[in-house]
């Protein structure tokens, strides 16, 4: 049996959840406001602006429940290190039976300049190790994802790791603070069913 066949057994469906809204990040004060970490710099600032608490902690992740309209949302911060956060996303796929097409992932993207965004449907993990890891345990590349600009590095002579886990400077982080209302918007309009509005607007 295949790993989503496994998802999908109807013997374990315990399933209320629409959509599962996955920022990715490292946990931990060190990792703080970094461009690695807007992932999760989105996911609280929807789950602020939407009120609801991110109070659950389990499956390696740190979640909470709320409604998006019509829709039963899963915003979820995996705590297993950005490399591994599969492992995360796929016990709570598991655990509420949702599918890849309903599990959005938000993450930093190096290619686009600061603050701005690029939505998908699906695609291959473009060289980034989170996604690159929710891909391969998964066997599926069937995501929809919001990438967002954070940077791309100054010169060659900075390592790609320490750019990435390099913090925002003022005007940055000021950037990318509107930045979050447009992926708030955007993850709206997915859940609506409007993935070619969302592209259109903010791509």
């Amino acid at each position: 049996m295949s790993i989503l066949s496994k998802l999908f057994d109807k013997s374990k469906n315990i399933g209320n959840i629409d959509y599962i809204i996955v920022g990715l990040g490292n946990p931990g004060i060190k990792y703080e406001s970094t461009r690695h970490n807007v992932g999760f710099l989105s996911i609280d600032y929807i789950c602020k602006q939407s009120n609801i608490k991110l109070n659950c902690s389990k499956f390696d992740g740190i979640y909470g429940y709320g409604n998006l309209g019509k829709n039963k949302v899963l915003f979820l911060k995996p705590q297993t290190f950005m490399n591994k956060s599969g492992e995360c996303v796929l016990k709570i796929m598991s655990y509420y039976k949702v599918p890849p097409e309903k599990v959005i992932l938000i993450f930093d993207d190096i290619s686009l300049p600061i603050g701005k965004i690029r939505i998908r449907r699906s695609g291959t993990h473009g060289g980034h190790n989170g996604v690159r890891n929710i891909i391969d345990l998964s066997s599926s590349s069937n995501f929809p994802r919001v990438k967002v600009g954070v940077g791309e590095r100054p010169s060659k002579d900075w390592d790609l790791a320490n750019w990435v886990l390099s913090k925002f400077s003022k005007e940055e982080n000021d950037i990318i603070e509107d930045t979050l209302k447009d992926i708030q918007n955007s993850i709206n309009l997915i859940i609506e069913g409007n993935m070619e509005k969302a592209m259109s607007l903010y791509n």
